[in-house]
């Protein structure tokens, strides 16, 4: 089936946090979304959601997004011709930012109407199969009491039996940090994986000096300790500490994934679906790791990284988080520590009305 893009809605949420995040680069007591719907003439609609992290930018993203697709309606809904289109269009403003947010989610929510139509989950759309992808629980361990760390691991390895977590590092005193760890890890043992992630909180010369004290602590990585786009830097860290470091949720195309690359910045990545380009995006990091041979995670966004990593050869981790599950009809649930993809057309997200009312910002 064809389909023409008819309208495309966007609308701007509040949604309560189970466990609100407060890491080193600050916290986030609610989250500020973006529901994406396209409409098509032929009665299917493609859902996605964005994240806007502040409400004062919710009102912002909704007006990219509504201008962005003025320039798309009556077009065929075909997603890499949208996305090409889109992008030559934008050229002279490129597209980081809520452009590119905005690009991203018009870009999913297209896959989504695009797998509908052909009456599959999106992962057969992309010549995959439907099954289970490995994931970590990334729900909560925010920069807390370190005493009050183990009995929230537990917790959170019990929620889904899972086989690793994701713990925040980052606090001035570095002292902290080593107790948070210790303590986590006392508890879950070594059978359970730790990820750790400073949010881009430190200088380079306090990342060496942090990460050779953590390269004794068992730790499966070190995540984003200096800006994101400082790659010289994370080459001298990578070179410097013994504990792999991850980055990757920051990057905002495969052109910056290569630049990484290049510079040996990491030996893990993680790009998030709404920052290096929606599903489109996400195929072409994925070809550039499996090139390099690299391994490649998830950041945010289940409900769409389970099925990329799916057809991503160099399939790692999924990060699973809970932020969207308020707002949908049938929440993804993580089992024996693996995420299973929902087999119904489409990425297999529906929204739950009803919620969404609730958390609505007009």
């Amino acid at each position: 089936m064809k389909l023409t893009i008819k309208n495309i809605r966007a609308r701007a949420l509040l949604v309560p946090l189970k466990r609100p995040p407060l890491s080193a680069s600050g916290s986030i007591p609610e989250a500020a979304m973006v529901l994406v719907d396209i409409e098509t003439g032929e009665g299917i609609t493609g859902h996605a959601y964005l994240f806007a992290f502040s409400k004062a930018m919710l009102k912002p993203l909704v007006v990219t997004l509504e201008a962005v697709a003025e320039m798309i309606k009556g077009d065929a809904l075909v997603p890499f011709d949208l996305d090409a289109k889109l992008r030559k269009r934008l050229t002279l403003f490129d597209t980081p930012g809520l452009v590119g947010l905005a690009l991203a989610g018009i870009d999913m929510a297209c896959w989504d109407a695009y797998a509908k139509a052909l009456g599959v989950p999106l992962v057969r759309a992309l010549g995959g199969e439907v099954k289970p992808v490995r994931a970590y629980n990334s729900c909560g361990l925010w920069i807390k009491d370190p005493a009050l760390l183990a009995d929230e691991a537990s917790q959170l390895i019990a929620e889904g039996g899972y086989s690793a977590a994701k713990l925040r590092i980052g606090r001035p005193n570095f002292k902290e940090d080593i107790a948070a760890v210790r303590n986590v890890k006392k508890r879950i043992g070594d059978d359970i994986l730790l990820m750790t992630d400073f949010n881009q909180s430190l200088t380079v010369n306090e990342a060496i000096l942090r990460g050779r004290a953590l390269d004794d602590e068992g730790l499966y990585w070190i995540e984003e300790p200096v800006r994101h786009d400082n790659y010289a830097g994370y080459a001298r860290i990578a070179a410097e500490v013994k504990t792999p470091i991850q980055i990757g949720e920051n990057l905002l195309n495969s052109f910056e994934l290569q630049k990484a690359i290049d510079a040996r910045a990491a030996e893990y990545y993680m790009p998030d679906v709404q920052r290096i380009g929606g599903v489109t995006g996400w195929l072409r990091a994925a070809a550039i790791t499996h090139a390099h041979n690299l391994d490649m995670s998830s950041h945010l966004f289940p409900e769409f990284s389970v099925h990329l990593l799916a057809v991503t050869p160099t399939c790692h981790w999924l990060e699973y988080m809970d932020w969207a599950n308020p707002i949908l009809r049938q929440p993804f649930e993580v089992k024996n520590g693996y995420l299973p993809i929902p087999d119904r057309p489409g990425a297999g997200i529906e929204w739950n009305e009803d919620a969404i009312k609730r958390y609505a910002v007009q």
